[in-house]
């Protein structure tokens, strides 16, 4: 039986519940994207909602409050994000999850940067990306576990170790890796950061950017990590734009230092987009070896395994346009 199948009951059961009437659950659809948690569409009642939810079986890495909280304190500091309405727990759905109402617009990024009905998206969202990682600034902080080093000292350090633990020579990303250190950033500002800021975690209309998805990892860092992500070329899918394949980087920035009044240090945005290429190489190779050890059977995971020497490539240039 397919999993949709095997959802459906549990979901009109819930829905039911929470609406305080007998329901019936229309158009159950997985969506694309969602590499770590499922995504469901449906509607009920006449009303479309999305379920994010872990895939059954699976143990979750991060607990799902956090994301629910974030995304309620992200709408009220103006970030746009779907409205989170429902949580459910795993005895209710299978596996744990939050409903979201449905948010109408293109996630796929190759088709953000190459459909003709986003062109007018693609001239505006990198200034948009600006103003909303300076709103995504302004999110309070408390509750939220302060790093114990400056957050350049602590990704070095994460990454750093991943890399040690994967036991095999990754010449490039151990040269990057001392290559940064020698010339790591001074700030020691610390904000709310999304940590996946990037083309594939948008909703984007004609507009352009309509909601920011995808907080499970969501922390405390530097300002300048989200506007480094954004850029990282892998999140660019083939098009030429320096930010998220769409735009230009004094775009980004001067979006960014309009909203937030606080001038930007451009290498220190240079050093963290290389620190970005950095850890999603690394990632690359992790989310590899869930598939290789057969902890998680995903042809997904398999492939970005591939996008490894990419980001390699990346690293090297980056480093020698930086010098």
């Amino acid at each position: 039986m397919a999993r949709g199948d095997d959802l459906l009951q549990p979901l009109t059961e819930f829905c039911s519940k929470q609406l305080g009437h007998a329901v019936t659950i229309e158009d159950l659809t997985r969506l694309s994207g969602g590499a770590s948690r499922e995504m469901w569409s449906f509607t009920v009642d006449g009303r479309r909602l999305v379920l994010r939810r872990e895939p059954p079986g699976v143990v979750p890495l991060t607990e799902r409050s956090p994301e629910v909280v974030l995304l309620q304190r992200a709408a009220a500091a103006g970030v746009p994000v779907p409205p989170v309405i429902w949580t459910a727990t795993a005895e209710e759905l299978g596996s744990p999850g939050f409903f979201m109402e449905h948010v109408e617009g293109e996630t796929i990024a190759r088709k953000i940067l190459r459909d003709a009905a986003f062109a007018h998206a693609r001239e505006v969202m990198a200034r948009q990306c600006g103003e909303i990682v300076a709103k995504i600034q302004t999110m309070p902080i408390d509750g939220l576990e302060m790093p114990a080093t400056k957050p350049a000292e602590a990704v070095l350090e994460q990454f750093g170790s991943l890399l040690h633990s994967l036991g095999e020579p990754h010449p490039v990303f151990e040269f990057a890796m001392r290559w940064l250190a020698e010339r790591m950033p001074s700030g020691d500002r610390i904000v709310m950061v999304h940590g996946d800021f990037r083309n594939g975690n948008f909703i984007v209309g004609e507009e352009g950017l309509r909601a920011v998805l995808d907080w499970e990892i969501a922390h405390l860092g530097d300002p300048c990590e989200d506007l480094a992500w954004v850029c990282c070329r892998s999140w660019r899918f083939g098009a030429p734009g320096e930010v998220g394949g769409f735009g230009k980087r004094e775009d980004l920035y001067a979006g960014y230092e309009e909203a937030s009044g606080i001038p930007l240090d451009r290498d220190a945005v240079r050093w963290w987009e290389i620190m970005s290429s950095v850890k999603w190489g690394i990632m690359t190779i992790l989310q590899a070896f869930t598939h290789l050890s057969g902890s998680r059977n995903s042809l997904e995971h398999a492939a970005i395994g591939r996008r490894t020497v990419e980001t390699e490539h990346d690293v090297l240039e980056l480093m020698r346009s930086a010098r």
